[in-house]
């Protein structure tokens, strides 16, 4: 059977007209393609703040939060963007992270982090985690509840989600109440059954995640690979906030998302866990209409919504 014919019915039309990515040399083109312009909310307000980033260097992040707060402490989630650790922006989730904010009742932090290969592991996770500590020292400025603190992103912005998690945990940092890696890139070894089984073109497939965790990884690429960088790497799971996890069924990292799910649970940390039959990498953003594309979105959404206000 044919990758295309396997495909949900609602997304086989997008294989034909999805802009593809081919990595190295359609890089810098997937890049000046601009984020969608939002129409924005009128009950929320967006701004664009300067912190400190990983290492004292300059760190953009967005803040998402809702008119009405007053002088009510709300959650907050760190939002990470996606894009294979190179590509990106906070302004590519302008429209989840306003429903976010509507849905959950929440504050949205997205970090703009430093994107390989200019900047290799460890600078995204780095700026991450200094957004992290910046949330907790502002928490009284921005009205954040300091122990309803969860993290989140999709792909890329997954991987870095769970590995957020790991690293507050070992240098007993913030605490997170709740993980969000949703179809998360966390295994650069490219050996399971699925990262040799999704190949089209059109999607996020295994010649393109081979470069990408290439120009992510830099010389740590050829080396011991620490469980910071590549979360699927980690042997000790335990002590980790409860998480929600999604994959497509014909996403190249279903296998290494599975098998991390299923770690978890090992560990005893609560999962609630989503497989989407007929659907690809990040099927959700591509195609946004699709009724498999709002069952997602909604399930995810309300995810956070139930973890941040129970």
């Amino acid at each position: 059977m044919g990758f295309t014919s396997r495909v949900h019915p609602e997304l086989q039309q997008s294989l034909t007209t999805l802009e593809t990515i081919h990595l190295p040399e359609g890089l810098m083109k997937a890049r000046s393609q601009s984020a969608p312009v939002v129409q924005k909310s009128e009950g929320i307000s967006i701004s664009d703040l300067p912190i400190p980033g990983g290492q004292g260097q300059p760190l953009r992040i967005r803040i998402y939060k809702p008119l009405h707060q007053g002088n009510r402490r709300l959650p907050v989630l760190l939002w990470i963007h996606g894009g294979g650790y190179i590509l990106g922006s906070p302004e590519a989730d302008d429209v989840l992270c306003i429903d976010v904010v509507e849905t959950a009742d929440c504050i949205v932090v997205s970090p703009d982090y430093r994107l390989a290969p200019e900047h290799p592991y460890p600078a995204g996770l780095e700026d991450c985690y200094a957004t992290l500590q910046w949330i907790v020292e502002s928490a009284a400025e921005l009205g954040i509840h300091v122990n309803r603190i969860a993290v989140g992103g999709a792909s890329a912005g997954g991987g870095l989600a769970a590995a957020l998690t790991l690293m507050a945990r070992d240098l007993n940092g913030p605490e997170i109440c709740f993980q969000m890696p949703l179809y998360p890139m966390i295994d650069h070894r490219n050996v399971t059954p699925s990262s040799y089984e999704i190949t089209h073109p059109a999607v996020w497939n295994r010649a393109n995640n081979l470069v990408a965790w290439q120009m992510y990884l830099g010389q740590e690429y050829a080396s011991d690979v620490p469980a910071h960088a590549a979360p699927a790497h980690a042997t000790d799971l335990t002590r980790l906030p409860p998480a929600y996890i999604c994959i497509g069924q014909l996403d190249p990292f279903r296998d290494e998302t599975l098998d991390y799910a299923a770690r978890l649970a090992q560990a005893g940390i609560p999962v609630e866990l989503h497989v989407y039959p007929g659907c690809y990498h990040a099927f959700e953003h591509a195609v946004p209409d699709a009724e498999i594309s709002r069952q997602a979105r909604t399930e995810y959404i309300q995810a956070i919504s139930r973890a941040l206000n129970h």
